[in-house]
């Protein structure tokens, strides 16, 4: 299999494969990729449980002391570069953190147990990484994921290069981060390590609930070839009352139909509870996956799946608790009745039993009943405004911001001062770059991408007011100036 260059002019290779890349995930997807190596009795084992690690570090202008001059640079590097700083000591193990998972798993294997755990890195990260010369912790993790003797103990979960935010995104700029993830992966870890992607991890595991746009966004990953979702439990509903899901713990069809009738659907696995590092690093799905019993799914008996996800190097706990108890619990469970599974191992576990996608229950995103109780799908755009604008009216609670690991932040709102820049950089691209069809091979392509991705960032957002907003604006600024200047 060809290898894709890691750096194309200086800027991280996030464009210009796209033929390749989608021609690698069409060949891969029709086969198995874990269950030949699995090691799990499916068909005795009583519930399995699936943790999920994730890690960001954004991209910011701080190479220097002048905002408008300074050089885009890992938030990770200027941790490192100022300790003296607030809680900037923590640089050097978040560099461990990012690295460590490439070393527990072989070891864990080479004791003759069986570890498995989900990764999921944001683009941002891995060129934070490279860029800084941390290149024990890429090749660590390359070990851990392409060597045949190991690969089996970590699947990757695909996400936004940019760490955007699904729900105030603009789709077609979801997209190109969608891909621009995909083809950098492959840049680093291969191809045939792309291949054996198949689950997406949403930045803040936010699910657009606004039909249009969460139609668009499933689009975005079943055309991007993934096969699954993660999805935070109460950001979903059951279509036929409303309710949250029931047997959380097992597989669901995630569909979404939009105002103009179209409908797409992708499996979604569920991650039960808030955003707490405490509940992975302190094991919590390995206990309650000792607590349950076999299910029943299509008539046929099958163990649920606790799925948790946190953040892999924040907290604490995370940094100093999981190494003991990840190894700890991984010694207990291999070879239990309660073992360690990945999603995709499990799925293809299942659907080997011959149960289906259409068997599975069926979710919609948050909200969507109260919507499809009165607009028929078909009616298009404009009649659906005025029903969710109705509902507003009615319920102060209902809204079309959609969900994410916690109720209480909005993607939306009170970021005024740093989306009117992101949408103007996004409005510029579009007009500049899209919309001409410029090629995703030109040089300029490549870089006007980077810079809009990396002003997408959720960081911006989340933090609120000062420092952050002014690096969202600063880095928004020079995203338009590429696309107004290049082309």
């Amino acid at each position: 299999m060809s290898q894709l260059p890691e750096y194309v002019d200086g800027l991280p290779n996030i464009c210009g494969s796209e033929p390749l890349v989608e021609e690698t995930l069409r060949a891969g997807r029709a086969r198995p990729v874990f269950l030949p190596e699995s090691r799990v009795d499916f068909g005795h084992i009583r519930a399995a449980c699936a943790i999920a690690l994730h890690m960001h570090q954004p991209l910011i202008p701080a190479g220097g002391g002048d905002l408008h001059t300074a050089a885009i640079i890992s938030n990770l590097q200027y941790m490192m570069e100022n300790q003296g700083i607030g809680d900037n000591y923590n640089a050097p193990v978040f560099h461990w953190c990012y690295k460590r998972i490439g070393e527990f798993v072989p070891q864990l294997i080479d004791e003759g147990r069986e570890p498995r755990v989900m990764l999921e890195y944001s683009g941002t990260l891995f060129h934070g990484l490279r860029a800084m010369g941390l290149h024990d912790a890429l090749d660590a993790l390359k070990n851990a994921t392409c060597n045949p003797a190991y690969r089996r103990g970590v699947e990757w979960l695909g996400c936004p290069w940019g760490h955007a935010v699904a729900p105030s995104t603009p789709a077609q700029d979801f997209r190109l981060h969608v891909k621009a993830w995909q083809q950098h992966f492959a840049a680093i870890f291969g191809l045939e390590a792309l291949e054996r992607v198949r689950g997406f991890s949403p930045s803040e595991m936010a699910l657009p609930n606004h039909p249009d746009t969460a139609y668009e966004y499933i689009k975005t990953l079943v055309d991007c070839g993934y096969q699954w979702l993660l999805v935070q439990e109460h950001t979903v509903e059951q279509p036929e009352n409303g309710g949250g899901p029931e047997k959380k713990h097992l597989p669901h069809r995630l569909v979404c139909t939009n105002s103009k009738g179209e409908t797409v659907s992708i499996i979604a696995i569920v991650k039960t509870q808030g955003s707490d590092t405490k509940l992975v690093a302190q094991m919590q799905p390995y206990y309650e996956a000792k607590s349950l019993s076999r299910w029943e799914l299509a008539g046929k008996s099958v163990p649920p799946l606790v799925t948790q996800i946190a953040d892999g190097e924040n907290g604490g706990v995370m940094m100093n608790e999981f190494p003991g108890k990840f190894f700890d619990s991984v010694r207990e469970a291999s070879g239990s009745d309660t073992p360690f599974m990945n999603a995709t191992e499990y799925l293809e576990h299942l659907f080997a039993l011959g149960i289906k996608e259409t068997d599975l229950p069926t979710l919609q995103p948050l909200f969507q009943k109260r919507i499809w109780d009165r607009f028929e799908p078909g009616g298009g755009p404009e009649k659906l405004e005025k029903v969710i604008a109705e509902l507003k009216q009615e319920d102060g609670r209902f809204h079309m911001e959609g969900g994410s690991w916690t109720n209480d932040i909005s993607w939306v709102r009170g970021y005024d001062n740093v989306l009117g820049p992101m949408e103007k950089a996004s409005s510029q691209f579009f007009e500049k770059v899209l919309k001409p069809k410029v090629s995703p091979s030109d040089p300029r392509f490549r870089n006007a991408l980077f810079h809009l991705m990396c002003s997408q960032t959720s960081c911006y957002r989340y933090w609120g007011q000062g420092l952050w907003t002014d690096y969202g604006r600063e880095i928004c600024r020079r995203a338009s100036s590429i696309a107004e200047t290049d082309f």
